[in-house]
């Protein structure tokens, strides 16, 4: 019988793993200890709202080559929509500026010269200021590389490293802001676009996904927590979930599951122990057909608009501050601010609406969890890690979630077999 790939973990890193190895023509098993796939990525029918929501939002751009290609496999990268540039509308609440961020297409940022294309308020030296970001040392913070003040830094540069990194940018890695940097404005307007997942994120990334691996003859469990490994020198025997299921000889295991649970399935592993939260707020009120897709806001509570056919949805990242703060008072504040960026009506008239608030997010990208992160590696020769939160080199972003799960799938697949 061909050997067994068994993906423990069905939010996207697993589901990445799982469809790489299915596509390879591997005999793919998914666990997933929760009764639906998806982890932070998913929607759901919210009872208050009476409507289907995301979780959370999540922007793609351009540049996210890995979740492009994994929604290709998967048939829905024609879900993503955005506009043809790398086009970014901003609203300032404090001046009641409005402007709209142009990155031009070429790599050559000529776009900097424009002052009708660039940030208000700033110069093209500006900018040429921010290249030191771009090469910082290893163990610098963002604060460390560069000033951290300033419009170029409160209108843009901040905003854009907070969504990224989900942690204050001042204190944040310098190595991970450059590697997002790099791979998005630093190689133009064509890596800068920003695309979202119009249907929402469940039937984007995550049903089509489980399709596809039972279309390929993947056996899916829901409800199935992984409780234990049993493990001799060098590999892993058997997965203990509420019942034993024995590894032959040449079965793989990629282990796509949050650090603080991976920690306690692996001896001595290390892992990033501490995290940021992300709250989203979604209000039932359709912004009309004129509505960009997409807005950020500075200087307010409200950092990114999300208009959707059906509901205005919003992020604030980094967002531990907020934690506390009764529900109603968070969803007044907040849809104060959304109904003067979006000019709607009454901003007393509060529409129906849902706050969710993630404590644990994301890992926080500072440079001392960015050394707890682990790579795929495990002692154990026939059990690999994938997680947004092990060592790809970007932040906690569904890229960086897709990519571990093809790499340790690419790992998995390579193994040679087992003469034990």
């Amino acid at each position: 019988m061909a050997r067994a790939i068994h993906v423990v973990g069905a939010g996207v890193a697993g589901l990445a793993a799982a469809v790489r190895s299915a596509q390879a023509g591997e005999r793919v098993f998914l666990h997933e200890a929760a009764g639906q796939a998806g982890g932070r990525c998913r929607s759901y029918h919210d009872p208050g709202l009476d409507m289907e929501i995301d979780n959370g939002n999540h922007l793609l751009l351009s540049a996210n080559h890995a979740a492009i290609d994994y929604l290709r496999t998967i048939g829905t990268a024609g879900r993503l929509v955005g506009p043809a540039h790398a086009d970014f509308p901003f609203v300032d609440l404090k001046t009641g500026e409005r402007w709209t961020l142009q990155i031009g297409d070429g790599r050559l940022p000529w776009w900097i010269f424009d002052r009708k294309r660039r940030v208000p308020g700033t110069r093209a030296l500006d900018y040429l200021a921010f290249l030191r970001l771009l090469w910082p040392r290893r163990e610098a913070s963002v604060g460390d590389a560069v000033s951290c003040t300033g419009p170029l830094y409160e209108r843009l540069v901040g905003p854009l490293l907070l969504a990224a990194l989900n942690t204050a940018p001042p204190e944040a890695s310098a190595a991970l802001a450059a590697a997002v940097l790099h791979e998005t404005i630093a190689a133009g307007g064509r890596a800068c676009r920003p695309l979202i997942a119009r249907d929402g994120l469940g039937p984007t990334f995550i049903a089509p996904a489980l399709d596809y691996l039972r279309a390929h003859g993947a056996a899916i469990e829901f409800g199935h927590r992984l409780r234990g490994v049993d493990a001799t020198v060098g590999r892993v025997t058997a997965l203990r979930f509420d019942e034993a299921i024995s590894l032959g000889s040449d079965d793989r295991v990629i282990l796509a599951v949050p650090p603080v649970v991976a920690s306690g399935l692996i001896p001595g592993l290390q892992a990033p122990t501490e995290f940021r939260a992300i709250v989203n707020a979604h209000f039932r009120m359709a912004a009309g057909p004129q509505a960009a897709p997409i807005t950020g806001v500075v200087n307010g509570t409200v950092e990114w608009i999300f208009a959707f056919p059906d509901r205005l949805s919003v992020t604030i990242s980094g967002a531990d501050r907020l934690l506390d703060t009764p529900r109603e008072a968070l969803a007044s504040t907040i849809w104060r601010e959304v109904a003067v960026v979006t000019g709607i009506g009454n901003t007393d008239m509060l529409p129906p609406w849902q706050i969710v608030r993630e404590r644990r997010a994301t890992f926080a990208a500072i440079v001392e969890e960015e050394r707890k992160r682990p790579g795929p590696q495990t002692p154990w020769g026939n059990l690999w890690l994938a997680g947004d939160w092990t060592a790809t080199g970007l932040p906690a972003t569904i890229e960086g979630a897709i990519r571990s799960g093809e790499r340790a799938a690419g790992l998995a697949r390579s193994q040679p077999p087992s003469h034990s």
